[in-house]
């Protein structure tokens, strides 16, 4: 089950940041330009038609769970990659990928572990797992001041017991894991990405902080998103810490 609803088109419309730091992803990703790639976790598609500009001769499979997502890259992409509406915990390809790209996705993964068997599987040997996500102390600070309005009426009710949804993983268990699910070798680290997005509102009420907005009923999304921007003040600041992950299989 998805851990909450995206809207593809509004997503697409404001993810430049994400683009940009997708971007800095694809760069570590050394490509002949005649391989399969996996897009794992494809989003809107502006990675995926970054990825497809270095494949001319290859082909790109991109996954996504939620549908708006899918249906939004197709708009972008055409017939030019493989979509498709999947989760990753249970990712089968017919034949084996020579690398797999995914940015701003395992995040939302609650099982590591699983995800990462499963990537193991797509992958043929000597094969490339190339990734970031949000890692340990991702939006911290913005998460706590956003707590701090969570805990207040009318927004209390609707957050009693709530667990948030993201796995903000710590780079020594991620290796770990990757070991494990038999990746021969595998490197993970913390890198520090605060970011200023163009538009503010919009950018936290459809990306980070979607899952709080969802909890709630339409009439009282916009007083919440007004008290976080009054919380936040200008500039806001995003405190973006991503995991990024380099294996071979």
């Amino acid at each position: 089950m998805p851990v909450r609803e995206w809207d593809g088109n509004s997503y697409d419309r404001i993810s430049a940041t994400m683009e940009a730091l997708g971007r800095d992803v694809l760069e570590r990703l050394e490509l002949r330009g005649d391989e399969l790639v996996l897009d794992a976790g494809c989003g809107s598609g502006r990675i995926t038609e970054v990825l497809l500009e270095r494949l001319p001769r290859g082909r790109v499979i991109a996954v996504d769970e939620s549908e708006s997502m899918i249906e939004a890259a197709r708009g972008r992409l055409g017939e030019r990659a493989e979509l498709r509406v999947g989760d990753l915990l249970e990712l089968v390809l017919e034949e084996p990928a020579d690398a797999i790209l995914s940015t701003a996705t395992f995040h939302w993964i609650g099982d590591h572990r699983r995800l990462f068997e499963r990537l193991r599987g797509a992958l043929r040997e000597g094969g490339r797992l190339v990734a970031q996500c949000g890692g340990r102390g991702n939006i911290e600070i913005l998460r706590g001041r956003t707590r701090a309005i969570c805990e207040r009426p009318p927004f209390a009710a609707y957050f009693e017991g709530w667990r948030t949804p993201w796995n903000y993983a710590g780079p020594e268990e991620t290796r770990e894991l990757l070991l494990a699910a038999g990746f021969a070798a595998a490197e993970c680290w913390l890198t520090p990405a605060p970011r200023e997005p163009e538009q503010p509102r919009e950018f936290l009420q459809t990306i980070v902080l979607g899952p709080h907005v969802q909890r709630l009923p339409e009439e009282l999304r916009d007083p919440f998103m007004d008290e976080v921007m009054d919380e936040l003040g200008e500039p806001v600041v995003v405190d973006y810490i991503r995991l990024n992950i380099d294996a071979v299989a």
